[in-house]
C-alpha cells in the first residue's frame, strides 16, 4: 500500500505531526477526509482557507455568487483582482496556493433541493457558512438524511454563534429553531451590517470542529451553543438537548425527504422571486415607483432606513423615519394620499407597511428590493453598499 503522505507532506505538517493528539495517523485521516463547505463569503473564506492549510484532502465548495466589491470587507478567500469572479473559482485558486496537495471540487450551481443529497453523500462532513433560512433548514434536513455531521455557524453585526449538530445522536438545527421566524423579522447581514473581522472568528472556530471530529479528538460543540460578543470580547454557552420530537432527528421523524424550504420559510421560490407575480400585493417596481415620482413629483416617498445609511445614499425628496420609530411617529404619514415605503432591500418597509396598514393606512406600496434596486435600474450615479 502506497504512502498516503508523500515526503513533501510530512514536511509541509510537521507542527501537526508532532503533536501527540495528531500524529501521523491523524494527519493521515485528514489526508483522507471529504469535507464540503457551504459558501465561500465571511464564513466559508476562513473555514475553507483554515482545512486546506490543515491538510484536509478534499474540500467541495458550494456557490453560485459572484465576487463584489461589498464582500472584500470580510470575505478573505478573494481579492480585488476577483471582482466579478465567480467565487468558488477565486476560492479555489487561494487554497491551492495554500496547500497544492489539496482535491477541490466545485459546486458553483448552489445546492438545491434537486441535488442537495447527492452532493453531501460525497462528503464525511458538512460546514455551513450559509446566510439564509431557506438554505439553514436545506441542509440540516439533508444531513441528518445523509447521516452526515453539520458544523454551524451565524454571524450579525458584533455577535455570532457556532454548534455541532447531528453528531453522536446530538440536537440538530430543527431541534434548536423547529421552525423559521416570520419573513423580514430577522433582517440580514446586507441590511444589518457585520464587523468585518467577526466571520474570521466564528470560521476558525468552525474548521477547529471540523478538524477536531475527523481526528476523533477532544469534545465538540454537539449540545452545547457558543455565543460570541465581539463588543464585550466574551463567550459564553447555552446547553442544546436533542428534542425526540423534532421532525427531522427526532424518536419518529417526519421528514423523510427535503421540501420546499423557500415555501416552508413564508419566501417565494428563489428561481421566481423577482417575477411581478410572486410579489406581494403591496410591493411596487423601482421603475413603477419612478413612473408614479415622474407623474406626481410630490408622492410621499417614506425612507425607513436609519441616518448613517440614509447618509451613504438617498432618494431625493424622501421622508425619513426609521423603522425603530414607525410607531410613535406613524401619524406624521399623511393618510389622504398615496404612500410609497423604502428601506435598503426591501424587508424593513414591508414591515413598515405592514404596521401602516393596521393603523387604517390604504393606498400605500412598498418598492421591492429597496433603495439597492433602484439604484441597480433606476439611478447609478447614487453610492450602491
Amino acid at each position: 500500500m502506497p504512502d498516503i503522505l508523500s515526503p513533501a507532506e510530512l514536511a509541509r505538517f510537521n507542527r501537526h505531526i508532532i503533536l501527540p493528539q495528531v500524529g501521523l495517523a491523524g494527519q493521515e485521516k485528514l489526508k483522507l477526509a471529504k469535507v464540503l463547505c457551504i459558501g465561500t463569503g465571511g464564513l466559508g473564506s476562513p473555514i475553507s482557507l483554515y482545512l486546506s492549510a490543515a491538510g484536509v484532502g478534499t474540500i467541495g465548495l458550494v456557490d453560485f455568487d459572484v465576487v463584489d466589491d461589498s464582500n472584500l470587507q470580510r470575505q478573505i478567500a478573494h481579492s480585488t483582482a476577483d471582482i466579478g469572479r465567480p467565487k468558488v473559482e477565486s476560492a479555489k485558486e487561494k487554497l491551492i496556493g495554500i496547500n497544492p496537495h489539496l482535491q477541490v471540487n466545485l459546486h458553483g450551481d448552489g445546492i438545491t433541493r434537486a441535488n442537495v443529497r447527492e452532493i453531501i453523500s460525497q462528503y464525511d462532513l458538512v460546514v455551513d457558512g450559509t446566510d439564509n433560512f431557506p438554505t439553514r433548514y436545506l441542509v440540516n434536513d439533508a444531513s441528518v438524511l445523509e447521516d452526515k455531521p453539520l458544523i454551524y455557524a451565524s454571524i450579525f453585526q458584533f455577535e455570532g454563534q457556532a454548534t455541532v449538530f447531528n453528531y453522536k445522536n446530538g440536537p440538530c438545527y430543527r431541534c434548536l429553531y423547529p421552525a423559521p421566524p416570520p419573513p423580514g423579522l430577522v433582517p440580514s447581514c446586507a441590511e444589518g451590517g457585520v464587523l468585518g473581522v467577526l466571520p474570521g472568528v466564528i470560521g476558525v472556530i468552525q474548521a477547529t470542529e471540523a478538524v477536531k471530529i475527523i481526528l476523533g479528538e477532544g469534545t465538540s460543540l454537539s449540545g452545547r451553543l457558543l455565543l460570541y460578543d465581539a463588543m464585550a470580547m466574551k463567550f459564553r454557552e447555552v446547553k442544546l438537548r436533542h428534542d425526540p420530537t423534532c421532525p427531522a432527528c427526532g424518536d419518529n421523524p417526519t421528514i423523510n425527504d427535503v421540501v420546499e424550504y423557500e415555501q416552508f420559510c413564508g419566501l417565494p421560490p428563489t428561481e421566481t422571486v423577482e417575477e411581478e407575480e410572486d410579489m406581494a400585493d403591496y410591493d411596487i417596481t423601482p421603475a413603477q415607483l419612478k413612473t408614479m415620482i415622474d407623474a406626481n413629483p410630490e408622492l410621499y416617498v417614506l425612507d425607513v432606513r436609519e441616518p448613517h445609511e440614509i447618509a451613504i445614499c438617498a432618494i431625493e425628496g424622501t421622508h425619513k423615519i426609521p423603522l425603530g420609530q414607525i410607531a410613535e411617529r406613524y401619524a406624521e404619514v399623511p393618510t389622504d394620499q398615496p404612500v410609497v415605503v423604502h428601506c435598503k432591500l426591501g424587508g424593513r418597509s414591508a414591515q413598515a407597511v405592514e404596521f401602516l396598514q393596521s393603523k387604517g393606512y390604504s393606498e400605500i406600496k412598498n418598492v421591492a428590493g429597496g433603495i439597492i434596486a433602484w439604484i441597480d435600474s433606476v439611478d447609478s450615479s447614487l453610492q450602491r453598499y
